[in-house]
């Protein structure tokens, strides 16, 4: 009865029932253009030829956007490129003078730099959209029969229009929800792509084990190790290195404040879902460059990148790491935090302020991203492994539970938030839910 008059509460706040429903209607939209396709196509060639490649790459791609792939629908090349073009642009602000002028400048450089992110996602999207329309023109299903019906010039530009105009619509769609809706809008697009392919997932593996091609056994060591990954992310996502941080007396204006003792919370994994997306979104770079330059090369490269084997393990490994340790440092400064405490009269029981706080904080910080991206790097991984071994019809491995266990906490904190500002029973009774970061 609690946790029902708890969800009940989220609906008796005006403002954010607006939000959540505002929310679930772009979601919808999302989902009903995920069911449009593109001209050009033939539908049933493209579903046999994926129905072979379900746990290669291409299924990786397709997971993420929510089976938009496999049909080839306006929203077939997902987010994607809107990720990439954000991991180039953030990058960029470390060897750009400019935009590291930009950052600096508040509101005003930030949406400067907003919109050099949307006009590198159309450059991107319209890069990938001519790969996929390539490879396409090339491709022919299993029984013989081609996949585009009418290849040429014309079904190229279509399909870079049709495609590069759905990323774009997607990145102003997840926009409009970080603006007026509840939870991150990106986050919330890729979750829902994920979500939308679990009911199919389930009917599949029904049937098979109604044929005896999946035995019983096999699928509740599935759900054991999926129902303890879940545990490991939610217990994992939770835990807090607290630096004790102590205020002396000072004035303040006429009045004396006097002395406290608080805490500075650091996250184990500061830097959340995104070192996976970003990393994924990099995994996939190869696979279109063997699209748009079909040779002996590339097609091998791509195909090394596939789940479960050792190449893409190391890569993927590699840019989790590199990711956590760069999107950390972009959001938690240590030199602004020690220089806040010494201005408020903080300091940590031990440290000296100024410069020797930062460095003790960024030590700190420092080793809470290591085993960070321990933690990513195996929650990703090794259900890969387990997926590809156990000859699954599907494709749901660590990456995909990491960002839908991720984003739900993400999205239930925010509503925490509300319920809290307004005196309203959260979801927890003893304590709220932890925030994340990114």
């Amino acid at each position: 009865m609690a946790g029902a008059e708890s969800f009940g509460n989220m609906f008796r706040v005006p403002e954010l029932k607006r939000r959540i429903i505002f929310t679930l209607s772009m979601l919808v939209v999302y989902r009903i253009g995920a069911h449009i396709p593109t001209p050009g196509i033939d539908g049933v060639a493209l579903a046999e030829l994926f129905e072979q490649s379900k746990n290669t790459i291409l299924g990786f791609f397709d997971m993420f956007s929510g089976g938009a792939l496999s049909r080839l629908t306006i929203f077939a090349l997902g987010i994607m490129p809107y990720i990439t073009s954000s991991i180039i642009i953030q990058l960029l602000t470390i060897v750009s003078p400019h935009l590291e002028r930009l950052k600096k400048e508040g509101e005003q450089g930030q949406k400067k730099i907003t919109q050099y992110t949307r006009y590198g996602t159309i450059a991107i999207g319209l890069v990938q959209s001519s790969g996929i329309a390539i490879a396409l023109e090339n491709m022919t299903s299993p029984g013989g029969a081609s996949v585009v019906m009418d290849p040429g010039l014309g079904f190229r530009l279509m399909t870079m229009l049709t495609l590069t105009c759905g990323t774009a619509f997607l990145m102003w769609l997840g926009e409009q929800i970080n603006e007026f809706g509840v939870g991150n809008g990106i986050s919330l697009v890729i979750f829902t792509g994920i979500v939308s392919g679990v009911p199919a997932a389930i009917l599949q593996s029904m049937d098979l084990m109604g044929t005896g091609e999946l035995s019983l056994l096999l699928v509740l060591m599935l759900l054991v190790l999926m129902a303890a990954v879940v545990g490991f992310i939610v217990y994992t996502e939770g835990g807090q290195r607290r630096i004790p941080i102590q205020y002396a007396k000072r004035m303040v204006g006429r009045k004396m404040m006097e002395g406290s003792s608080q805490h500075l919370p650091l996250k184990v994994n500061t830097a959340g879902v995104i070192p996976p997306i970003f990393a994924s979104s990099l995994i996939m770079m190869p696979a279109t460059m063997a699209s748009v330059y079909p040779n002996e090369w590339t097609q091998t490269f791509a195909a090394m990148l596939t789940p479960g084997n050792l190449i893409y393990s190391l890569i993927f490994s590699g840019a989790i790491f590199f990711f956590c340790y760069f999107y950390t440092s972009v959001i938690f400064n240590p030199v602004d935090v020690a220089d806040n405490m010494k201005k408020n009269g903080g300091f940590i029981p031990g440290i000296r302020p100024g410069p020797k706080t930062s460095d003790y904080i960024d030590q700190i910080l420092g080793k809470l991203t290591f085993y960070g991206a321990i933690y990513l790097c195996f929650v990703c991984i090794l259900p890969d492994y387990l997926i590809k071994y156990a000859q699954l019809p599907f494709y749901f491995g660590g990456t995909s539970l990491l960002i839908v266990v991720g984003v739900s906490l993400d999205t239930m904190q925010q509503i925490e938030s509300h319920l809290v500002m307004r005196n309203y029973d959260g979801f927890m009774k003893k304590g709220k839910i932890r925030g994340r970061r990114g």
